[in-house]
């Protein structure tokens, strides 16, 4: 039998929860696990500073196959814009191993979510204190100390993807 990949199926932007849900419903036999890797930020809601999720990869929906084709083909039941990326009709691409690895890296493994780091900046160097973040300082691409976000430049599908995650900077020293 064939070695189970992580595929990426391209969906709707916004609609990442409800792809997810229609194919974990109407393909149960050709999925491992399907699921939208998330990031937690702290936001303003009413007033209060909430963590809240955010889609890691706005448009996609990862799918843990080891059968590709079945999993295409099923696609084409659903009720929603769903397609597997690869070269062809008949060639997938599942993730690389480096793809996985920084996926596992910076994701929970049971949640799929990046969890809020913090961090200080000391001069013009910013120093993560905790989380995932912490010792990938040299990926982080610009920081928006006011949404509490970092961006990481990471090559992820074939080409290289402008990622957000939380970070909270707790401490600025000139």
């Amino acid at each position: 039998m064939a070695r189970s990949a992580l595929y990426v199926i391209q969906v709707t932007a916004g609609k990442e929860e409800r792809a997810r849900r229609l194919i974990l419903r109407l393909l149960p036999d050709a999925v491992e696990d399907c699921y939208t890797p998330a990031y937690e930020v702290m936001r303003r809601v009413r007033g209060e500073w909430k963590l809240v999720r955010g889609i890691l990869l706005p448009g996609y929906v990862f799918v843990q196959t080891a059968n590709p084709e079945k999993v295409a083909h099923g696609l084409r039941d659903v009720p929603a814009f769903t397609r597997l990326l690869g070269n062809s009709d008949e060639s997938f691409t599942h993730l690389t191993d480096d793809e996985v690895s920084w996926l596992n890296a910076f994701t929970n493994i049971k949640t799929h979510v990046v969890e809020m780091s913090e961090g200080v900046i000391e001069g013009d160097q910013v120093m993560v204190t905790k989380g995932p973040l912490r010792g990938h300082e040299a990926q982080i691409a610009r920081i928006d100390r006011h949404r509490r976000l970092a961006e990481l430049d990471v090559y992820m599908f074939g080409r290289m993807k402008r990622i957000k995650v939380g970070l909270e900077i707790v401490r600025k020293h000139s």
